[in-house]
């Protein structure tokens, strides 16, 4: 059994999808970021930067995983779903990429456009700007591809779409790129990604374009 130690955010999705994908029995431990759970020393001996996820395999000599491209990877290779070996190196691409560009930039416009809009215009106008490139990209990308790495379904999509299902917080209008539209909409459509979604809130419901 794997405990998932997470909040509701697109790097907790990562991981709740990943778990329903591969059919993995897991609780949830839930942290509450607003009240400093992250901080925690018990969760730091895990987690030491203080991020969620993370997971402890309670199966596997309750081995620890933190960062959640890490444990995206751990599960893949685990289960052998989504991970396709003689693929890895285009998943691996996509994956970091998520990891080092498209989560940050847009958690950056979160932070500034969602959660703090008008603490600096700057910083709106520049995280804008990167996320509606990051939206082309992908969507060129796409034309050509069913799913990030090729032809099949990867983890490097489950890391990718949670944060395009906050599409609805951009006012870049998703529905614009139809490719990428296509993706998320096909993504969006996976039963275990709408049971992965609701797994803080059995009543949240995936946006729709």
């Amino acid at each position: 059994m794997i405990e998932l130690f997470s909040s509701d955010t697109p790097n907790g999705k990562k991981v709740s999808i990943m778990l329903e994908e591969i059919g993995y029995k897991y609780k949830v431990t839930k942290l509450d970021l607003s009240k400093g759970d992250q901080f925690k020393s018990e969760f730091k001996k895990i987690s030491p930067f203080s991020k969620i996820p993370a997971i402890i395999d309670h199966s596997n000599n309750k081995v620890s995983v933190f960062e959640s491209g890490s444990i995206l990877i751990y599960l893949a290779e685990k289960s052998e779903k989504f991970y396709e070996k003689k693929n890895k190196l285009k998943i691996d691409q996509w994956l970091m990429a998520q990891m080092g560009s498209i989560g940050p930039f847009i958690g950056q416009y979160h932070y500034f456009y969602r959660f703090n809009k008008g603490l600096s215009e700057i910083g709106e106008k520049r995280y804008f700007e990167i996320t509606k490139s990051i939206y082309e990209v992908l969507n060129i990308h796409l034309k050509e591809n069913d799913f990030l790495a090729g032809k099949d379904y990867s983890i490097a999509d489950i890391a990718t779409w949670p944060w395009i299902a906050r599409h609805h917080w951009h006012d870049i209008g998703l529905i614009k790129y139809s490719s990428l539209c296509k993706w998320y909409e096909t993504i969006a459509a996976r039963p275990a990604v709408i049971r992965g979604y609701k797994f803080m809130d059995e009543s949240s419901e995936i946006p729709r374009t």
